[in-house]
């Protein structure tokens, strides 16, 4: 009976060493899974972040090299003002970022995703772990109607001045003597063309 008891426990073992075995081979056999994640982690700053969230991508060049894992507001002490920090993971440790990079949060599309977009710089000195680069504001939707706002403002001046007959053209536009006489000169060419090749003395 023991010995019977005693292979029985040794099938289960076995069977459960073989199931453990095939399992932790499936988990490290699926595209980025790893015991110690590669990579390092850059934090950029912004005034605004316009949207930006957690999971981001981060592009470096157009492509695709990590993503936005963490986000922060805090109060700057020494510009007096408070800022957003963007923790931006890069998921390979041979992937090299210029000091003098540029970054800016950028839109997949008219109304797509937002995502943290790198470029390159032409400095020798590169971003190591837990560097931190200071990122370019985005223009928010606000400054945009403003600025939209302000050239509507400035079409409908001009406009209005043209159609009071204010400067050069407005005064074409709307002086008819102005008209009248190059009316007036483009028919004496056509009845006279010889006039054009008349030069004076």
């Amino acid at each position: 009976m023991n010995n019977k008891g005693i292979s029985l426990e040794v099938k289960v073992g076995i069977f459960i060493l073989v199931g453990l075995v095939v399992l932790l081979s499936m988990l490290f056999s699926i595209r980025d899974i790893y015991v110690i994640k590669p990579g390092y982690h850059i934090k950029v700053t912004f005034n605004f972040a316009n949207g930006i969230a957690k999971n981001a991508p981060v592009r470096l060049a157009g492509i695709e090299v990590g993503e936005v894992d963490d986000l922060k507001v805090y109060y700057d002490n020494k510009e007096k003002k408070t800022k957003v920090e963007l923790s931006a993971w890069i998921k390979r440790d041979d992937i090299m970022i210029e000091s003098d990079a540029r970054a800016v949060i950028n839109t997949l599309g008219i109304l797509g995703e937002k995502y943290l977009e790198i470029f390159p710089g032409k400095s020798k000195d590169f971003l190591k772990a837990g560097s931190v680069l200071a990122g370019k504001d985005p223009v928010s939707m606000e400054d945009m109607t403003v600025q939209f706002k302000q050239l509507a403002d400035s079409f409908t001046v001009v406009m209005e001045r043209l159609k009071n007959g204010e400067g050069t053209i407005g005064k074409f536009l709307t002086d008819d003597s102005i008209y009248n006489n190059l009316e007036e000169f483009t028919a004496d060419i056509k009845a006279n063309p010889w006039k054009l090749m008349n030069r004076p003395k």
